[in-house]
């Protein structure tokens, strides 16, 4: 069950390949079930995020708390989308 104002967000960098392979398998998985809306936040545009992240990203987060870093932990996300 996805809430109404879950949301993804994916701390993201440019030209990161690891990156853009976590976001094409979420695109993947949302083919298959229900996601929330998907947000790409590039993790250099904002110091905090390059303060808290750094060279740690690809990054999802759920509603603000980490799902998972570096691959898509898809039990998981699917597991923390069923929890109320």
């Amino acid at each position: 069950m996805v809430a109404a104002q879950s949301r993804l967000t994916v701390v993201h960098r440019q030209e990161c390949d690891l990156c853009d392979e976590m976001v094409n398998e979420l695109e993947a998985l949302g083919r298959r079930i229900r996601l929330p809306p998907i947000i790409i936040v590039d993790v250099d545009t904002d110091p905090e995020l390059v303060r808290r992240y750094g060279l740690n990203v690809p990054v999802l987060l759920l509603d603000g708390s980490l799902v998972c870093r570096h691959r898509l932990d898809s039990d998981e996300l699917q597991r923390l989308l069923r929890t109320p």
